[in-house]
């Protein structure tokens, strides 16, 4: 049940970073600006992020398995119509089409963990399946740049859209939503279908609680941060200033990645055992607040320190995951999917206005020099964007700081009754 999930998973995060392995032949192709490249990428988070909340309270209401099948088709859709598309218009389209569809899939295969698997090791399978994602990510660095070389950019992700349409296939097969339906134990309670009213009040009461605003900001810079930098600016930035080749450049967003997977893993394992979410949170966004600082304040370190620093970086950012397990655990239990809903939109909030506003800051600092037809933007410019980003991993680290430890106990067991005005 998990793989067939985590596989989906796998094929849209793939899909998720594309425009920075393919930023030249997009630019070229679709006759973008940085700002326009920015937002053809960050397309996809503004329909995934919308999709979120939706997909959280449909988790409670229907289970993952209708999500898991109907998400993974529309991607495939998406990508077939991305890699026909004849203009910029129509590739935004296909971009949202690809965000909406993968958005449903990373709750719904949290879902498939929270149901399958003992709740002990729900932070140990977060990060499983975050690795299973982030493989995807590694896959369309250095491999998808060569089979673009060797086929072009729209066959190959017309290959994608084909994988994408047999694993809805299979999950429509083969998924079921919990144990019982095979005639073994649940681990969560039955869940009765909530009426729309009750769907809109726990969407409301979900805000009532402290946790659930500060651990939606959190992400947006910890999590958007090195989603920003992996999925679009870091290998113009590595070409540009760094010196790589495009291979190269591809080889170290890959092992950034990789670094991303592993840290996700271990943070999740490492916050389960010591039964702490905020120490594990506050070391990774602390890694990842010194790799930003590096970009902006010294971008021309040497190269064995910042990559080094990239990578501690990269790692310490995984420690997001463990903010899943800890927005369901400081909710009531009725309320945990639409939490995990909420949280997940936290972390693409950050993507979708960062992407775009580097571009923004990009062409504001551009000086006119261009290469083939594709924009060149200087060291300073790279400087300023990155500073955003820093700030915004800063602002994000204070909230970690600020929310309330769970020690990873279910709400039930933490607190046994809400009382008037408690968070």
């Amino acid at each position: 049940m998990w793989a067939l999930a985590a596989a989906a998973y796998l094929a849209g995060f793939f899909l998720r970073v594309t425009p920075g392995v393919l930023n030249v032949p997009l630019m070229r192709d679709f006759h973008l600006n940085a700002a326009q490249l920015g937002n053809l990428a960050s397309f996809y988070f503004y329909f995934y992020a919308a999709s979120q909340i939706p997909t959280g309270v449909a988790n409670d209401r229907w289970g993952p398995k209708k999500l898991i099948v109907f998400g993974t088709f529309l991607t495939a859709v998406g990508t077939l119509l991305f890699a026909m598309a004849p203009n910029y218009a129509v590739a935004l389209l296909a971009r949202g089409m690809i965000g909406l569809g993968h958005g449903v899939a990373w709750v719904s295969l949290l879902e498939i963990a929270a149901r399958w698997f003992a709740p002990r090791v729900f932070g140990t399978m977060s990060g499983l399946s975050l690795g299973a994602g982030t493989l995807g990510a590694v896959l369309a660095q250095a491999p998808l740049l060569a089979m673009s070389r060797w086929w072009g950019w729209r066959e190959s992700l017309a290959g994608v859209g084909l994988v994408c349409l047999l694993l809805a296939l299979l999950a429509w097969r083969v998924i079921r939503n919990s144990p019982h339906e095979l005639g073994f134990r649940d681990y969560l309670p039955e869940r009765t279908p909530s009426s729309l009213a009750q769907v809109l009040r726990g969407l409301r009461d979900v805000w009532g609680w402290r946790n659930t605003a500060l651990l939606f900001v959190a992400p947006s810079g910890i999590c958007g941060a090195f989603l920003t930098f992996t999925t679009l600016w870091g290998t113009p930035f590595l070409e540009q200033h760094r010196g790589m080749s495009g291979p190269q450049a591809s080889w170290m967003i890959a092992a950034m990645l990789v670094a991303f997977s592993v840290g996700g893993m271990a943070w999740g394992r490492f916050s389960d055992r010591l039964h702490r979410r905020k120490l594990p949170y506050v070391v990774g966004g602390g890694m990842t607040l010194a790799g930003f600082a590096l970009l902006s304040l010294w971008p021309q370190a040497p190269g064995v320190l910042l990559f080094g620093v990239l990578l501690a970086s990269a790692l310490g950012a995984g420690a997001m995951v463990v903010g899943f397990a800890w927005a369901k655990e400081s909710v009531p239990q009725h309320l945990a999917g639409t939490a995990t809903g909420v949280h997940n939109t936290g972390v693409m909030i950050g993507a979708l206005v960062q992407l775009p506003l580097l571009g923004w800051v990009l062409d504001a600092l551009w000086t006119g020099r261009a290469l083939g037809g594709v924009r060149q933007y200087d060291e300073h410019a790279f400087q300023v964007a990155f500073g955003v980003l820093m700030v915004w991993v800063a602002v994000a680290l204070a909230c970690v700081l600020a929310a309330r430890e769970t020690h990873a106990r279910p709400y039930a067991n933490l607190v046994p009754v809400r009382t008037e005005g408690a968070v």
